[in-house]
């Protein structure tokens, strides 16, 4: 009998989709890529206009009658959108859904991190409160498993008073082999255009104040006296909630994923150092196209990886050192190919496997 797998991606029509829409994709990609008839999966949308991708994903979609507005409102309610024949009903955010589906069926949570805590100027306070009212919800809603993509997030949980047979520990994924990344001419020719000749250290990611934006731009003018192979600044990603000051660095603005992964892959070494982060993606990424990484302490994908210079997010001049040290690093194949393996596990059909075994 074929089990119907029912997730929420609404997600990916949201203005700022950010990690959480990359992991709806990763695990509809895992997923399909398991190629198993036991299950099909079904994608819930809300009646917003179409984005290409989410008519990319593997799976088949249903639209909601109602806008993405009003279905996060409605959700902690009713199971509005959800396919009554749905085995497994599954939020990928706190928006929800919390129930649908057959009587039996099991219904599970995605929640990646507590940001709205740890970081509570970089978002509204409306923000704020609506994430503890569905913190307490999903606290309350005992028959809700909750799947943590965030080292530690599990023990944070437990503290918080929630049953520790109710978390389930899911890994992310970084593989995108669908995606190739631009050759070393076109990154060149994308840089030169932005007045950029040379090595240069890169940051991922969206532009707001909890990315620390402002210490590393300081520390790299810092570095950039100590040594001339740390290069340009270059700023990747979307503007996000509250304004950054990026000083002498080289902003891009958001560019196509092709791109993205010609620039990890290119670049003399790459830079995050978030105040506060509920995962961390874009180091593991870049540690997967066997890039330098230097990184705070406070990302959680990479603050236990040896092959990454960990530094105090909010001293500038640890910073600086940890960019110095770090493009210091040898650089051949072989150091290339032991970064690329310490995420090596880190895989969108590990991450389905993982997601499988939680819905048993």
């Amino acid at each position: 009998m074929t089990r119907t797998i029912t997730l929420s991606i609404d997600q990916l029509f949201r203005p700022q989709p950010g990690g959480i829409a990359t992991y709806v994709r990763g695990l509809a990609q895992g997923l399909a890529s398991l190629d198993d008839p036991s299950f099909r999966v079904v994608g819930v949308a809300p009646r917003s206009p179409f984005r290409a991708d989410a008519a990319e994903l593997p799976l088949q979609t249903v639209r909601s009658v109602l806008p993405m507005a009003l279905l996060t409102r409605v959700w902690p309610h009713y199971a509005v959108g959800i396919p009554r024949a749905s085995d497994v009903v599954h939020a990928t955010s706190m928006a929800g859904p919390f129930a649908g589906g057959k009587r039996n069926a099991v219904h599970s949570i995605a929640l990646h991190d507590l940001l709205w805590r740890d970081e509570p100027t970089s978002t509204t306070s409306g923000g704020i409160r609506f994430h503890e009212q569905r913190l307490q919800l999903i606290r309350t809603h005992e028959q809700l498993r909750i799947f943590v993509t965030s080292p530690g997030l599990r023990d944070r949980l437990i503290a918080l008073g929630i049953e520790g047979d109710r978390i389930v520990d899911v890994r992310f994924g970084v593989d995108d082999d669908a995606v190739t990344g631009a050759t070393p001419e076109t990154v060149r020719g994308l840089l030169v255009e932005h007045g950029i000749i040379g090595p240069f250290t890169l940051y991922a990611g969206t532009l707001e104040p909890r990315k620390n934006i402002e210490r590393l731009v300081a520390a790299h003018e810092l570095a950039r006296t100590a040594s001339s192979d740390v290069g340009d600044l270059v700023i990747v990603g979307p503007n996000g909630w509250g304004e950054v000051v990026t000083g002498k660095a080289k902003v891009l603005g958001l560019v196509p994923r092709a791109m993205l992964k010609g620039l990890y892959r290119d670049c003399s070494l790459f830079a995050y150092v978030p105040r506060a982060e509920g995962y961390g993606l874009p180091p593991v990424e870049a540690l997967h196209a066997g890039t330098r990484v230097v990184a705070s302490a406070t990302t959680p994908s990479v603050a236990n990886n040896e092959c990454v210079v960990v530094v105090d997010p909010l001293d500038v001049d640890a910073i600086a050192h940890g960019l110095v040290r770090a493009v210091a690093l040898d650089d051949g194949p072989s150091d290339a190919a032991k970064r690329q393996a310490s995420v090596s596990d880190l895989t969108w059909r590990n991450a389905a496997l993982d997601h499988l075994a939680g819905w048993e």
